[in-house]
């Protein structure tokens, strides 16, 4: 019978995590989403108690963790909210190309200051015109000598507006050049130069704290020591830092949803209306039970993923679906908590309404629910490629 339990190990991260973040409540989250300032305070207790290096290697200042030990991180800050989670978890997925497929010299450069908190990261790969296909990107990067000029335009790129760093997807060789539409594309981790990339921050819907934004790259110089891999290959590097990031998304909306459902139980068992508690009602228990239900199962699915990158072995249905699942489980819990506190769920000081905003962006990031599940149908059932 297989063995669900945390290690001993495993348990002792969770709690210490736990402890680490207890002091950024409900009402700090609550202010950042009014102030919409960034939450540095919280990113750097974090960094100086050596999380954000949990699945970095112990030679270059990390503790050396499975992508398992941090999605028990990200599942314990993601009760927090989607700005916990978005200002921290570039540090725990991004870096995973340079981790697998680094120089000895690009991990001792590009590792230790991510992980010590001293450098930010933001994540250069989605498109105007190409969204989740990236195989469609524009931006182009032309190699002159020991250099690189890149030209193009990203969206959606959380933390551009304090990110000294950017891990970066341009292609080298013209798509129509190429064999295959996932060829002739290279992957870079470099200084975001922004004499060379203007920013513009998107008012968006939530996640107010943490910024989003689209890039306008107009020569941007990059090092051919900024280079991961070799010139061509970087689709395939990216892989390992998508699959990790639709794990660790998915931890951190079943953390989310997890807490979302905890407020709505706390309510049903406390608001009396004829006279009896509405927890008591079938029609407030047994959604909340479906909810829980369909929380666990989704953990299931992520713990899986999980185990088989930390593994080695091929974990793309695994993380997709992970993913897939705890964004709708987490997403139907948010706006059930919202309908379980009736008109004072409208209301920010409850927090449900927030969580339930907050809950929308796993929906349609990293990867929308609906490509998710034509990853699944084709590489799953063998059925035809649908796009």
């Amino acid at each position: 019978m297989p063995d669900f339990a945390f290690s001993d190990e495993q348990r002792a991260i969770r709690d210490a995590v736990t402890r680490t973040i207890a002091a950024f409540g409900d009402d700090y989250w609550l202010a950042r989403d009014r102030d919409g300032r960034f939450p540095d305070e919280f990113c750097k207790v974090l960094a100086d108690n050596g999380w954000f290096g949990i699945t970095m290697p112990e030679e270059y200042g990390g503790a050396g963790k499975g992508i398992t030990e941090g999605a028990i991180v990200m599942n314990a800050i993601g009760a927090l909210g989607a700005a916990a989670t978005s200002a921290v978890h570039i540090n725990l997925f991004g870096p995973q190309p340079v981790v697998v497929f680094g120089t000895p010299e690009q991990k001792a450069r590009m590792l230790p200051p991510l992980i010590r908190g001293e450098q930010r990261a933001c994540f250069g790969v989605t498109e105007p015109d190409a969204g989740t296909n990236t195989p469609d990107i524009a931006t182009f990067a032309e190699r002159r000598g020991e250099r690189y000029v890149v030209h193009g335009r990203k969206v959606w790129i959380s933390t551009a507006q304090r990110a000294d760093k950017i891990l970066l997807v341009a292609r080298t060789t013209r798509r129509e050049a190429c064999a295959k539409p996932t060829d002739g594309i290279t992957l870079f981790y470099t200084d975001l130069d922004r004499s060379k990339v203007a920013i513009r921050e998107i008012d968006k819907l939530a996640r107010k704290a943490v910024d989003s934004n689209e890039l306008f790259i107009d020569g941007l110089e990059i090092p051919l020591e900024d280079r991961i891999g070799e010139e061509g290959k970087g689709f395939r590097y990216l892989l390992h830092g998508l699959n990790p990031e639709r794990i660790l998304v998915a931890a951190s909306s079943l953390g989310a949803g997890m807490r979302a459902l905890a407020r709505a139980v706390d309510y049903a068992k406390q608001r009396v209306v004829f006279g009896r508690p509405i927890g008591q009602n079938q029609a407030i228990q047994h959604p909340l039970a479906e909810c829980w239900m369909r929380l666990q199962a989704a953990e299931l699915t992520m713990w899986k993923a999980a185990a088989l990158y930390d593994a080695g072995e091929p974990c793309g249905l695994e993380a997709t679906s992970a993913k897939y699942l705890a964004a709708d489980a987490a997403f139907e819990t948010a706006q059930r908590a919202v309908r379980v506190h009736g008109g004072f769920g409208f209301a920010r000081e409850y927090h449900v309404e927030r969580g339930f905003r907050e809950s929308m962006l796993a929906m349609i990031a990293p990867v929308s629910q609906e490509l998710a599940l034509c990853h699944v149908a084709e590489h799953g059932l063998g059925l035809p490629k649908s796009y």
